[in-house]
């Protein structure tokens, strides 16, 4: 699965107000922008997101943190507390806030049929990982690690700047001439709660540098909307598939990430957002020209989901992975979080969870020929909840499902 995009990267040249983008920081607002070089090189280099091979995740433990959770507990519900590693950020974040039931439907209008993955990226790291430096890109397409340009964000961040802890043993692949994969991701730092996030991450050799663009910091007890999704500005792990959401027997209890070609997007110039909408930070700088929907409800940052009258007995689902997708986008929806680029549509899935699924199934994800099918018929019934907002996330009202319970570590 390839997508053509012109170039995510280049949403970073907006001017964004520091605070979301790095949102435990105390900065002043700043420009967050590529060097004209570096953008006309990306700019004329199609992107080809594809499904990463070959690449190594390391074998990570969980730390124990004694930072205390600043997220309030008057949102969340009752159980079994989470587990930050596998279901991070507030009660009341995005990605854990149901649908309620004052949510207004609307179509979406989105015309792709084509399915596949985005992969995001998370790793946690420890005191004991070696430091290593992080360097812009040296290109979008094949070359990343060639970089050696410091962050540019660091001439407004010093700690755009800072080494990073890193697993020894963690590879994240270059891209090739078919394969220029977004590789959104965050770093857990072993203060157990900071998160460091880039977009085009790669790492081709171990004990090497990280390359990739810095997109801040955030809060893993915060509210989990930024991060390292290029089109968005939107958090690289908040509502990523996990390991075992697609292959347990437990639902899915978070709303979902999903990339769709910006032919069906909208753009409004008159807009004091154009392009996009609340959760979401930014629309991508090439929106005015190729974001070319007419639906004004549908634009990055928008919350899709399936109206609660939709069964999976009448989309005629037969996967059991296909099943818990739907449910998941039926109780909390899915977020459109980057510009596919071309005639497809990507669910953001983090990467142990691909290299479970390929383990247990015997295939790729995006090899799945029944999930594909059931992935097409999910996209084709959604809708757009169109009073979502700060203030009532999901469309407000009673909710879906039962609020999230409070981290637990």
């Amino acid at each position: 699965m390839m997508i053509f995009d012109p170039i995510t990267l280049s949403a970073i040249s907006h001017t964004l107000n520091a605070a979301s983008v790095i949102s435990i920081s105390t900065q002043n607002q700043s420009n967050l922008t590529l060097s004209q070089a570096t953008k006309s090189e990306l700019a004329n280099h199609p992107k080809k997101l594809s499904h990463p091979t070959k690449t190594t995740t390391p074998t990570l433990i969980a730390q124990a943190t004694t930072s205390t959770p600043n997220s309030t507990t008057s949102q969340c519900g009752s159980g079994q507390p989470r587990d930050k590693y596998t279901q991070p950020f507030a009660c009341d974040s995005i990605w854990n806030m149901p649908i309620g039931s004052n949510a207004q439907y609307v179509d979406a209008y989105i015309g792709s049929t084509g399915v596949g993955v985005d992969t995001d990226w998370f790793i946690i790291t420890q005191d004991s990982d070696p430091a290593v430096p992080t360097y812009m890109p040296g290109s979008w397409g094949p070359g990343r690690c060639t970089g050696t340009q410091v962050q540019q964000q660091a001439q407004w961040h010093p700690e755009a700047g800072e080494q990073l802890k890193v697993p020894e043993n963690l590879i994240i692949e270059d891209a090739k001439a078919n394969s220029t994969p977004n590789n959104s991701s965050a770093f857990l730092k072993p203060d157990g709660r900071t998160l460091v996030s880039f977009n085009v991450t790669t790492r081709c050799w171990q004990n090497g540098p990280v390359h990739g663009v810095w997109f801040g910091q955030q809060d893993i007890y915060g509210d989990g909307i930024d991060g390292g999704h290029g089109g968005s500005g939107m958090s690289s792990i908040g509502g990523s598939i996990r390991k075992g959401e697609l292959l347990n027997d437990e639902p899915i209890r978070h709303a979902l990430k999903i990339v769709l070609w910006g032919k069906w997007l909208h753009y409004n110039a008159s807009s004091s957002t154009p392009g996009h909408r609340w959760p979401a930070r930014l629309a991508d700088s090439y929106a005015a020209n190729q974001y070319q929907g007419s639906n004004p409800a549908l634009v990055m940052g928008s919350l899709l989901a399936i109206p609660p009258n939709v069964t999976a007995e009448s989309l005629g689902l037969t996967s059991k992975a296909g099943k818990k997708i739907f449910q998941a986008m039926q109780d909390y929806g899915a977020y459109v979080v980057d510009d596919a680029g071309w005639d497809y549509n990507y669910l953001c899935v983090e990467r142990s969870a691909e290299q479970e699924y390929e383990a247990v199934i015997g295939h790729e994800i995006h090899g799945d020929a029944a999930l594909q099918a059931d992935f097409a018929k999910i996209i084709a019934a959604v809708k757009v909840v169109n009073n979502n907002a700060s203030n009532s996330i999901g469309g407000g009202g009673t909710p879906r499902q039962p609020l999230a319970p409070p981290i637990g570590n």
